[in-house]
Order: structure tokens, then sequence, then C-alpha cells
């Protein structure tokens, strides 16, 4: 389930970073469509409950320290609480999204609206099919990092130049073949600067080769866990906000020197997403 354990001294070098995320309340939630395989609209949603596992995710956070910043819900856009895939921000530069369904398309106006409206001086409505944080995650030091980035089911390949070009960083492409894993986020967790958790079946053999190569040390995923979207989590360099069922995953966390903190995301599992689908980061 891991690889190599490490050593004490590396257990005690886990420091949180204070973050600033923007997530969206799921008023209007419901699955009355299916364009990934965990939607059934023949199975019906619990919107109390949804918005009660939302509300912890945000408290958590919030009793974490880190800043959350709210997009207004709008109706007829049921997959607005999933706000990581509305766009990727580095340097303060937002890059928006544009969606493969055009049953989201709405929501990329809206987040591109909520950034202008804040200030945000660089708002690029791209070219090609990029879902935001779904297939670009950001990992490496301040100021070097770099953007793995997820093809394969929803983004554009050509979308990989475009990013690296308008977030002035290097762009990994990284190729997903299991659809139950359509986005990069329900396949690779950041953890810190320099750790990823990863599910290797989910990725072209070639994509598990370069991430082996570029992440020695990573944390490879059970299967029981992934399937329960374990992977689609949120750490700020040593909380790692996680699907409470990913008791695999936690426990492998904790043997790292990360602290796993729960929160169950049961009903928004039901759209296909978990704490990271629901949370899109602002790196100023």
């Amino acid at each position: 389930m891991t690889s190599v354990l490490p050593l004490p001294s590396e257990v005690s070098e886990r420091v949180a970073t204070p973050r600033h995320y923007l997530m969206c309340r799921p008023e209007h939630f419901a699955v009355t469509y299916a364009i990934n395989p965990w939607m059934r609209p023949d199975i019906p949603v619990d919107l109390a409950l949804a918005l009660r596992q939302w509300d912890e995710l945000r408290a958590v956070y919030l009793d974490l320290g880190h800043r959350v910043d709210l997009l207004e819900p709008l109706p007829g856009l049921p997959d607005m609480v999933y706000a990581a895939n509305g766009a990727t921000v580095l340097d303060g530069i937002v890059l928006g999204a544009r969606f493969r369904y055009p049953q989201r398309a709405g929501e990329a106006a809206a987040h591109a609206a909520w950034f202008s409206a804040a200030g945000y001086e660089r708002v690029v409505e791209p070219e090609f099919v990029n879902e935001g944080e779904g297939d670009l995650l950001v990992v490496g030091p301040e100021g070097e990092e770099t953007v793995l980035a997820g093809t394969g089911f929803r983004t554009d390949p050509r979308a990989h130049a475009e990013a690296e070009r308008v977030l002035a960083r290097p762009v990994l492409p990284l190729e997903l073949v299991d659809p139950l894993y359509y986005h990069l986020d329900t396949a690779v967790a950041v953890l810190d600067p320099v750790t990823i958790a990863w599910l290797p079946a989910a990725f072209s053999p070639a994509s598990q080769a370069v991430l082996r190569s570029r992440f020695p040390d990573a944390i490879e995923a059970d299967p029981a866990d992934a399937a329960v979207l374990g992977l689609n989590a949120v750490s700020d360099g040593r909380n790692v906000v996680l699907p409470a069922q990913a008791t695999g995953l936690a426990k492998t966390l904790a043997d790292r020197g990360f602290t796993a903190v729960p929160v169950d995301m049961s009903e928004l599992l039901k759209g296909g997403g978990g704490p990271k689908c629901c949370t899109l980061e602002v790196r100023a």
C-alpha cells in the first residue's frame, strides 16, 4: 500500500501552511444527468445531507486556519459545488476552465466573474478544454512548481501547452486510462511539495513510469481506498482532508507523518466528487 516509511526526522518536518480556498455551497446539487461513471440519475440525492457534509468540510478548513471564500451557487448548474473544476490559480494568474460537457459550461463564466470582481487582473479564458484543478495539479516548492496535467477523458492535450504558457510553469502530461478516475484529482493527491499519493492502475504504463521516476517515495493507494475517491484529498502539507471511507489510506498517511482528517462526503460522491473536487486553491 505504501513505499518506504520515513525516518523519524522526516516525520517531524511536516508543516502545515495556511491556504486560501474557493468553495460553492451545494444549494442546487442534484444528479439529473450522467457525465461520469459515478453519476446515477435513478438514485435519489439527499440535498439536506449534501449540505451538511459540505458545511462540515468548510468548517474543517476554517478550524485548520485556512481562508475560505464562497462562490454564489446558480440554479441550473448542479455541479457548481465541485469548485475545483472552474479554474487553476498560480501567482495570482487565473487560467479559467472550458468544460467538456455542455451541462457544466456555465460554471466557467461564473468562476471568471468571481475572480474579476475579486480584483484579479489576469483572468484568462482558455482556448482548449481544461477542467481546472480537476486535471491541473500544482506540485513543488513555491516559485518552482510543476503542473501535473491529466488527459484521457476530459482535458484536451492541447490545453497542456496553454497552461504552461499562461501559468509560466513546466507541465508534466499524464494519461488517465480508467474511466472511474476521469479527472487527475481522483487518481493523485498532492500532499506536500515533494510527495504525492496515487493509484498506478489509473494511468497508462508510460505515465506510471513518469510518476515513479518523478516521485520515487510516493504513497501508492490501495484500490479499495481509491474506489471511494480517497485520493480526492486536500493537504496543507501536514493535514490531509480525505473521505472518511478511505480508512487504509488514512492509516498510511499517519505512518508517513501526515495527520489524516476524515470527512464524510458520501452524498457528494454521487456526483463523482470528494473534498478536492469541492475545493479550489487560490494561490496569490
